[in-house]
């Protein structure tokens, strides 16, 4: 779960990450009203969208006091920001996070990560941060250092501050970014992210680190272990697709392909989506349906694949076993079918429990489908008459 600014700067503070003092608004009024409760000379008025950027794309903007605030407030809130991120169709900014400026001396690069290959936690940093760090890392990916903490998120003070000196940090300034990239760390830890991401972490004038921005994505998978991230997941972006997919016990992400895919299990959604990859084809989705989840429930599912126009086949890959059995999945097609006039055409492979009975059902119901014998035939296939457009 992606974590918007000022969410993930209300998680950090709780762990002794230094950040300016700031308000979220979702109007110029209260915009206005927030900036008169922090006490600075000059305040930053924050797009909080999801995409990167917004700097660059004039969504950050700062003012001398709380009017002033108000008015960069009313020009960002409702706009749509295109940034490298968003792509031509860009992000609207329904909320901004005002906050105090800060003058910062130096700026620079830092992050948390679980390193996908050790799976320990590891602190990436570059001796140059905020708008200019994407073309940095871009053009030149060794100046992006890393450091590999132990799997407790543990590092000798010494080879901290040797990192830090590296990029160039003081030594006066180098035990306060020392001690904020351990409460970072933590903050990864207990509340187990993936992601913790400060750019620009500032050095003031007076040596002291502050994250200027800051960006944290949490495990989904962690969610349930984590109640006091209820309030977060409530206010989190969700694409209408997902939300409807989620709410009816389905994983479930759009993508920009033509072939639609009726999976159950993560691994084998993610197996179906390489091989149809593989074969020259591009998903729609990918898809995992919970084992707790019910015909009608796979239903509503189904219907976001029928009602997209890009899809032009809908390959269903299913394995039937503990909870889900493969007739469950025929009778939630059979209930989509019926109630939609578009019928894009179906490439079917089931096996495991009620496989056998679960085709049948689809005869019976006379829906568009033609049965696979196995993966490789049903990817391929469906590979075929997506080009075709039929059966």
């Amino acid at each position: 779960m992606y974590l918007s600014e000022y969410q993930a700067k209300e998680i950090l503070a709780q762990y002794g990450v230094a950040i300016p003092q700031g308000r979220i608004a979702a109007s110029a009024e209260e915009a206005e009203a927030r900036a008169r409760e922090i006490a600075c000379e000059k305040f930053a008025v924050k797009s909080q969208i999801g995409a990167g950027g917004r700097g660059l794309a004039g969504g950050i903007k700062f003012a001398a006091s709380p009017g002033a605030v108000r008015i960069a407030a009313q020009e960002l809130i409702g706009s749509t920001l295109v940034t490298e991120q968003t792509g031509p169709k860009g992000e609207k900014v329904g909320q901004v996070y005002v906050e105090a400026a800060v003058d910062a001396a130096a700026s620079l690069y830092a992050a948390v990560i679980i390193d996908p290959k050790t799976a320990q936690p590891t602190i990436l940093a570059a001796a140059v941060g905020g708008v200019e760090f994407e073309t940095l890392a871009a053009e030149n990916p060794e100046a992006v250092h890393s450091l590999a903490l132990s799997r407790q998120g543990e590092v000798a003070d010494a080879t901290l501050l040797s990192f830090l000196n590296g990029l160039g940090i003081s030594m006066a300034a180098a035990g306060s970014a020392a001690e904020l990239l351990r409460s970072a760390v933590r903050a990864l830890i207990k509340t187990d992210a993936v992601l913790v991401e400060i750019n620009p972490l500032a050095i003031t004038g007076a040596d002291q680190a502050i994250a200027l921005d800051a960006k944290m994505v949490i495990d989904g998978n962690a969610i349930p272990r984590h109640p006091e991230l209820d309030g977060f997941v409530r206010e989190a972006p969700v694409d209408d697709a997902e939300r409807i997919a989620r709410e009816n016990e389905v994983n479930f992400l759009k993508l920009d392909g033509n072939i639609g895919l009726l999976v159950n299990g993560a691994g084998l959604g993610l197996a179906t989506y390489d091989m149809v990859v593989d074969a020259g084809g591009r998903p729609a989705n990918f898809m995992d349906i919970r084992t707790t989840a019910y015909s009608f429930q796979i239903a509503r599912v189904i219907d976001l694949l029928v009602k997209d126009p890009a899809i032009k086949v809908i390959l269903v890959n299913i394995h039937g076993g503990g909870m889900t059995a493969c007739d469950t999945v025929a009778e939630a097609i059979s209930f989509a079918y019926s109630r939609s006039e578009r019928k894009p055409p179906i490439v079917y492979r089931a096996a495991g429990q009620n496989a056998d009975w679960s085709r049948t059902m689809m005869k019976d119901r006379r829906l568009p489908f033609e049965n696979a014998a196995n993966i490789t035939q049903a990817v391929n296939r469906a590979v075929v008459v997506a080009k075709q457009g039929r059966l």
